[in-house]
C-alpha cells in the first residue's frame, strides 16, 4: 500500500509545471540540432528561444511554489548539455578547434564540481555562495541581472560565431577581428557579448577553485573524524 501512494506524489514532481517547461526545453534543443546546418537561422531562434525558457522555468518554479531538486538538475543539464553541443560545432567550424573543446572542458568541469560541493557542505542550492571570499563569485550568483547578462552574453557570441561562418575552415582570430573593425550593429552586439562571456570564465575558472576548496576540506575532515 505504501509504495501506491507514493507513486502519485513522484508522478506530481514529474509534472511540475516548470519540470514541463524544462521538457520543452530539450525538445526545442534536439529539433534546433537536428536542423543546425540546413538552416543556420532556425536552429538559432529555436536555440534562444530554448535558453530563454530557462528564466521562464524559474519564474514558474516560484510562482507556483513548485521548487524541485529534479528540476534544478534537469535545468543545469539542459544548460550544460545544450552549450557543450553548440560548442562542439563550433570546435568542427573554426580553428584552432581546442579553443573551444576547452571551454566546453572548463563549463562542464566548474559546474559539476559546483553541484556536488553543495551537496558535500548540506546545501539546498548550488547558487548559495554568500561564504565565498570572492566577491565577483558573490555578485554573480546574488545579483539574477549580473549573471544574466553574463550567461546571455556566452550563448549570443557562440551563436553569432556559428551565424557569421562561412566554411568549416575559418580561423577564430580573423573572423573576430574582421567582424570587430566594420562598426556595425553586429559590432556593438559582439563587443558586448565578448566582454559578458570573458566575466563569465573568470567566474567558470573562480568557481572550479572554489568547488574543488570545499571537496578537499571535506576530505581532510573526514580524515581527522575519529
Amino acid at each position: 500500500m505504501a509504495s501506491k501512494k507514493q507513486r502519485p506524489a513522484k508522478l506530481s514532481v514529474y509534472l511540475y509545471i516548470p519540470n514541463i517547461v524544462g521538457y520543452m526545453r530539450v525538445l526545442l534543443n534536439c529539433i534546433a540540432f537536428a536542423v543546425c546546418f540546413s538552416n543556420k537561422t532556425l536552429f538559432s531562434l529555436l536555440y534562444f528561444f530554448s535558453f530563454c525558457c530557462d528564466a521562464v522555468d524559474g519564474w514558474c518554479a516560484r510562482k507556483f511554489n513548485q521548487v524541485s531538486t529534479f528540476g534544478a538538475v534537469l535545468d543545469m543539464v539542459t544548460d550544460r548539455v545544450s552549450t557543450a553541443c553548440l560548442l562542439v560545432i563550433l570546435s568542427q567550424i573554426y580553428r584552432p578547434s581546442l579553443v573551444f573543446l576547452s571551454l566546453l572542458a572548463l563549463d562542464i568541469a566548474s559546474h559539476w564540481l559546483q553541484m556536488y560541493s553543495t551537496f558535500l557542505s548540506g546545501k539546498t542550492s548550488h547558487k548559495d555562495v554568500k561564504d565565498s571570499t570572492s566577491w565577483l563569485f558573490r555578485l554573480y550568483y546574488g545579483n539574477r541581472m549580473f549573471m544574466g547578462y553574463c550567461c546571455v552574453s556566452c550563448e549570443v557570441l557562440y551563436i553569432i560565431l556559428f551565424l557569421i561562418a562561412k566554411n568549416h575552415t575559418e580561423n577564430l582570430m580573423n573572423v573576430l577581428v574582421e567582424s570587430l573593425t566594420q562598426f556595425s550593429p553586429l559590432f556593438l552586439l559582439l563587443a558586448l557579448s565578448i566582454f559578458g562571456w570573458s566575466i563569465k570564465q573568470i567566474i567558470n575558472v573562480i568557481q572550479m577553485k572554489t568547488a574543488a576548496d570545499v571537496c578537499v576540506q571535506y576530505d581532510i575532515e573526514k580524515q581527522h573524524k575519529p
